[in-house]
């Protein structure tokens, strides 16, 4: 199709798909009476790492489709093989039987997943493969006969999902207020933070003391605890990677205390910190890994939750003795899904290699943002970027999150054909793995000038908190 064809040569016309937009749709984690007041984008058709919206204007898709793409927009290889599939068959149940695409998925997970992980739950979304993480380390305990095991520790700031068993192993009061005396009572101990690094390297050997009180905690109530689960970055909670080696430390403190070890990395999987997995340049196998977003390049909703061969034998018995694990998804194994996610891990084998240079290539392109006006920190771990936003850096004096300056600075972007999504005062920016040099400069240069023009609004916000 030509680049400038729009939805007006169909029966629709791009205002009438934005008051539809305003008139019906409730949109995930936005402010629907600020977002009604502004122009809606809606996209119509994508191609590499840029997307077009109904006016036909072309934007860098500057969040992956919120963490989700790998390879860009209207891949070939992965355009036929849902073409492909769709010519046998969309979706077969996985329960109690197999289709397929499923079965080749789980076991090519197996052969990239860290070594000992032998079995594979799939589900539908990241917060799912969360859920089913979380029900099966309390009923791993359970089955073994130890029924008051059922608390998991987590961390501070880290975030798990949406759905009740995730919302309680890490409860975020501005997200989660409403349903807070629901949650069964979990503990969680602090989130280590790290120098900026561009890229984590297996040598780094993280400080011992950073686990201490986990430590603490499990000496004191190890006979109540049924897992640890760990962010390796936290994602919304502003893209803040744990040290080199806190993993590989996790790993060693829960082997001492008997403890599984969830590792959640739906945000970090499939090339995002510049390996396969976060966990990879760690040599850190947890018990269970729970994975999404890329998993399929970013096209259809797969996750997938990933246990060793011992976690699995705990649920093996005889009917009546109840060891079954009963939870499923209708689309679980999806086999369009599926086949999606073979054909992007096939491209991972040639994308892999090239990352350590474009992440490189990044890190120099962000060095105009540190230490620019109202910014107090960038971090980055290999493409996932948060670039933290204060009234007075240098004084520590922060903006108020509900005033919203990193949209300020989104909007700005906007303008510039560079779309992110903000995350409270830390404006994200994620691009896919597969993004040129050119093209992540390109998107980098874009912020910059987006962080130019919102100089006036910021330091208007900065004043009402800081009146000279």
């Amino acid at each position: 199709m030509d680049e400038q064809e729009s939805v007006m040569n169909t029966k629709w016309t791009p205002s009438q798909l934005e008051a539809w937009d305003r008139t019906y749709s409730w949109h995930p984690f936005t402010h629907m009476r600020q977002y009604a007041a502004t122009e809606p984008v809606i996209i119509q058709r994508g191609r590499g790492v840029r997307v077009q919206d109904v006016h036909g204007d072309w934007y860098y898709d500057g969040c992956s489709s919120i963490w989700l793409n790998i390879h860009g927009h209207a891949v070939p290889e992965i355009d036929q093989a849902i073409r492909n599939q769709l010519d046998r068959i969309a979706h077969a149940t996985l329960l109690g039987q197999a289709n397929v695409p499923a079965t080749v998925l789980a076991r090519r997970l197996i052969g990239v997943a860290p070594p000992g992980l032998r079995r594979v739950h799939l589900s539908d979304s990241g917060a799912s493969a969360v859920e089913i993480a979380v029900k099966i380390a309390i009923q791993y305990w359970a089955n073994l006969g130890r029924p008051d095991r059922k608390m998991i520790i987590g961390f501070h700031n880290n975030y798990h999902g949406d759905t009740l068993g995730a919302m309680a192993v890490a409860p975020n009061e501005i997200f989660h207020r409403p349903f807070l005396d629901l949650l069964p009572v979990n503990r969680r101990v602090s989130f280590p933070k790290c120098a900026d690094r561009p890229l984590v390297r297996p040598d780094d050997r993280c400080d011992a003391s950073l686990a201490d009180e986990l430590r603490h905690m499990l000496r004191r109530e190890a006979d109540r605890i049924a897992a640890v689960i760990v962010e390796p970055v936290e994602g919304a909670g502003g893209m803040v990677p744990a040290p080199p080696g806190f993993l590989r430390l996790l790993r060693e403190v829960c082997d001492e205390h008997e403890v599984l070890l969830i590792v959640d990395e739906i945000a970090t999987g499939f090339g995002h910190t510049g390996h396969m997995f976060a966990c990879t340049p760690e040599d850190v196998t947890p018990d269970i890994l729970c994975l999404g977003k890329g998993l399929t390049g970013g096209y259809l909703p797969v996750a997938a939750t990933i246990t060793t061969e011992q976690v699995f034998e705990t649920f093996l018995g005889e009917v009546r003795e109840g060891r079954t694990l009963y939870h499923g998804h209708s689309f679980a194994g999806n086999a369009l899904g599926c086949a999606a996610a073979l054909a992007s891990m096939d491209l991972l084998d040639d994308l892999l290699p090239t990352l350590p240079g474009k992440i490189n290539h990044l890190a120099a392109a962000l060095k105009p943002l540190r230490g620019a006006p109202f910014i107090q920190e960038v971090r980055q771990r290999g493409f996932m970027i948060g670039i933290d936003l204060a009234a007075d850096p240098h004084a520590g004096v922060q903006f108020d999150w509900t005033t919203l300056p990193g949209y300020i600075v989104a909007e700005h972007a906007r303008r510039h054909g560079l779309l992110i999504r903000p995350i409270g005062t830390t404006v994200i920016l994620m691009p896919a793995p597969a993004a040129s040099n050119d093209e992540l400069s390109e998107m980098v240069d874009r912020l910059v000038y987006a962080f130019d023009d919102a100089q006036d609004q910021l330091s208007a916000l900065a004043n009402e908190i800081m009146p000279s």
